[in-house]
């Protein structure tokens, strides 16, 4: 479903990609570790085509990112879903109105947002609250709301970005269980950039740890956890 290769990217002197690696499969719930500062967002920025590596390749479902027109890419972005860290819903629209956002260019019937908004908002369980504006909502409830956002179009891939980031335990394991919930019911793969420990036992199909730029370890959680390199350890102490 997607696969970078070799991705390079510097700022001056800061080198925070060094040829990284990673793919994924279709299905598969990948999750993404590294320390602040070690380059996930840049990894996620050039993956989005909203910034430019210095070298690599960059595919998804089967197209070259880097070769693609700006019609293209807005094109394959509309497959993939995206779950910003800190949900980033609009202060001044209602639920509705953030959900159909993503379907303002599309050209859909009235009717059948209207179906993929109520369909989003079940599937979330959160349709009463489909009036309502983000300040009358919960911080576990925003999250709900943005992860409706992002599958409203029924993309083939999910990117969450810190998805239970500034939750309390429990609300953070109802957000990963309707992760679990989403890729069941619509086959998706997901992309889940994490620092939470407990967020990735749950949910990891397999794991990929950034660390010097580049892939360092990869495995199951369990592989990965019970390793003795010190800097693999660092992750789950």
């Amino acid at each position: 479903m997607l696969r970078i290769q070799d991705l390079k990217k510097h700022f001056g002197d800061n080198h925070v990609l060094n040829g990284f690696n990673m793919h994924l499969n279709e299905g598969e719930n990948l999750v993404i570790m590294g320390k602040s500062g070690s380059g996930k967002s840049v990894m996620i920025k050039c993956l989005m085509g909203l910034m430019q590596p210095d070298s690599g390749e960059i595919e998804i479902m089967g197209e070259r990112v880097l070769d693609l027109e700006q019609t293209e890419l807005d094109q394959l972005r509309k497959k993939i879903g995206f779950l910003f860290q800190g949900s980033a819903l609009y202060d001044s629209m209602t639920v509705r109105e953030n959900l159909e956002f993503p379907l303002r260019k599309q050209n859909i019937p009235q009717k059948e947002k209207d179906t993929l908004v109520h369909e989003a908002l079940e599937s979330v369980g959160l349709l009463d609250a489909i009036e309502l504006l983000p300040s009358e909502l919960s911080g576990g409830m925003k999250r709900r709301v943005a992860l409706a956002r992002a599958i409203i179009l029924h993309p083939k891939i999910i990117i969450y970005d810190e998805p239970t980031t500034g939750l309390d335990p429990i609300t953070a394991k109802e957000i990963i269980q309707l992760m679990r919930d989403i890729q069941k019911t619509h086959g998706s793969s997901a992309l889940i950039i994490t620092h939470d420990v407990d967020c990735s036992r749950v949910i990891a199909d397999r794991m990929v740890l950034l660390i010097d730029g580049i892939n360092y370890a990869e495995g199951s959680f369990e592989e990965l956890s019970s390793s003795k390199d010190e800097k693999i350890q660092a992750f789950f102490k």
